[in-house]
């Protein structure tokens, strides 16, 4: 199976993220669902993923990551100096979420929301799940 990113489909700064992702992963390595889906429910419910958890979500190789791990294990494979990020990995997750938090806490105060989960556009449309 595919890495799966799992994303919150109302939150503007997630769907950005997800755009982001999209215009670096030449490989088309990534699919994508968002929380709100029935096949991201699904796999939420498979991975035995918390409801607290307030995060982007990756499903690689059979394993959940959240939060920065998820974040620097998806830049390793984007293309350009972004893989350069996964050096990160070294600082203890403790330290590096703290950023991570903050951001995740004031994502919809800061960057909006909208009232329903994108459309993604034709040409993409195979990488959503």
């Amino acid at each position: 199976m595919q890495p799966v990113i799992l994303f919150d489909g109302v939150c503007n700064f997630c769907d950005a993220s997800v755009q982001f992702i999209l215009d670096r992963d030449d490989k088309e390595m990534f699919r994508f669902a968002s929380l709100q889906s029935d096949a991201g429910q699904e796999l939420l419910k498979k991975y035995n993923v918390p409801d607290d958890v307030d995060s982007m979500i990756l499903i690689e190789d059979g394993k959940v990551y959240y939060k920065s791990a998820a974040a620097l294990r998806i830049s390793r494979h984007l293309k350009g100096a972004w893989k350069l990020l996964y050096a990160m990995i070294i600082v203890p997750a403790p330290i590096r979420n703290l950023v991570y938090d903050l951001i995740a806490r004031n994502r919809l105060k800061w960057f909006g929301q909208k009232d329903s989960c994108m459309l993604p556009p034709p040409n993409v449309r195979k990488r959503f799940l």
